[in-house]
């Protein structure tokens, strides 16, 4: 089985990105599985190396083709000079952030690099006028034309949003039978394509505290979310719900599911984290470019301290390969079904 080539982009100069890249590599059986490519800046790079025990062989090349084998791979993606300011927000690597990020989605249309794995940005950072975004998923949507669905999941669940960078306040009047439907039919097809689950099983999860409790508490779990759901189980999804989160997740009824769609952020993401934020892994589904992320921030606070561990990231790369193989395994499963013969559904003609 050929080697995957993972395209990992820098992050925000000024976090613990570069920390957790350096940290994933220190075993050497990593570079057994994936070719890494990192996008970014070599000086920085070294920069970062010096406060940590353990590096892993870093060789800066000019393109993705000249990738060693066995090494860290790096890919200088801007000529601007830069110094790194731990834990402070910086438009300086906000610029590197976007350079990095162009730069893999470049050689991954070029066919230079498989997968990206993405280390955290600073939003404060990077948003500009050429960076409009509200952060990896907006950007990636916008680059590809295509719609993404965010899926984190760690060893316990997997948690897809049915909103995301939102705020609070227009939460509700975002939450439509359209958006619900196309969410979960993203959801279901994900589910197989991407992870390989034959017959996924969805659970949805109410907007409202103890879903509305017939419109007492509001009416959108009774109006929206019921009807949607129940519709797109007669047509063949197999989804189920709305389901009061606190009681879902307390009761541990999520064990009995291979996803579930939360209606907003913080609502999915809490319980996940709160289960596993070490090993979370965040994935953008959807696209037709693999991308995953670890499932935390810069880590300002902790930028510089060799106190970042690397299990996010690590599983993030798992991720990608992962799914990348699986979308390779299912496209050829599923490329020339074989036609349905009509006559088989014909009654045999008696003779005589």
């Amino acid at each position: 089985m050929s080697k995957i080539k993972i395209g990992i982009t820098q992050g925000d100069i000024n976090g613990i990105g570069y920390e957790t890249i350096f940290k994933a590599f220190a075993h050497e059986d990593m570079f057994e599985m994936c070719t890494p490519i990192i996008y970014g800046n070599d000086k920085v790079a070294q920069y970062h190396a010096k406060g940590l025990e353990e590096v892993p062989p870093v060789q800066v090349v000019d393109n993705a083709t000249e990738a060693h084998a066995h090494r860290l791979n790096l890919i200088r993606v801007s000529e601007e000079e830069c110094t790194v300011e731990y834990g402070k927000v910086s438009a300086a690597a906000g610029r590197q952030a976007q350079a990095a990020l162009n730069r893999a989605l470049s050689d991954w249309r070029a066919g230079l690099i498989d997968v990206i794995v993405t280390a955290p940005i600073c939003k404060a950072a990077i948003v500009s006028d050429s960076f409009p975004y509200a952060g990896h998923t907006e950007y990636f949507e916008a680059a590809t034309e295509s719609k993404g669905l965010m899926i984190l999941s760690n060893a316990h669940l997997r948690v897809a949003l049915a909103t995301t960078h939102l705020p609070i306040s227009q939460i509700a009047q975002a939450i439509t039978p359209e958006l619900l439907e196309e969410k979960l039919r993203m959801l279901h097809q994900s589910l197989k394509r991407d992870y390989l689950v034959s017959s996924p099983r969805i659970a949805v999860l109410g907007l409202n505290p103890h879903c509305g409790d017939e419109g007492a508490i509001g009416t959108e779990d009774a109006e929206i979310i019921a009807p949607t759901v129940a519709s797109l189980r007669e047509q063949g999804v197999p989804c189920f719900g709305p389901y009061p989160a606190d009681g879902f997740f307390g009761g541990g009824m999520f064990t009995h599911f291979d996803a579930v769609l939360a209606m907003y952020h913080d609502q999915g993401l809490a319980p996940l984290k709160a289960l596993g934020m070490e090993e979370g892994v965040n994935f953008t589904a959807g696209l037709p470019v693999v991308r995953t992320s670890p499932d935390h921030g810069t880590a300002f606070d902790i930028a510089g301290q060799n106190k970042a561990t690397a299990d996010s990231m690590r599983h993030a790369i798992y991720a990608a390969i992962d799914i990348y193989r699986n979308r390779k395994a299912y496209d050829e499963a599923t490329a020339n079904p074989l036609p349905i013969n009509p006559r088989r559904s014909e009654r045999p003609t008696r003779i005589g």
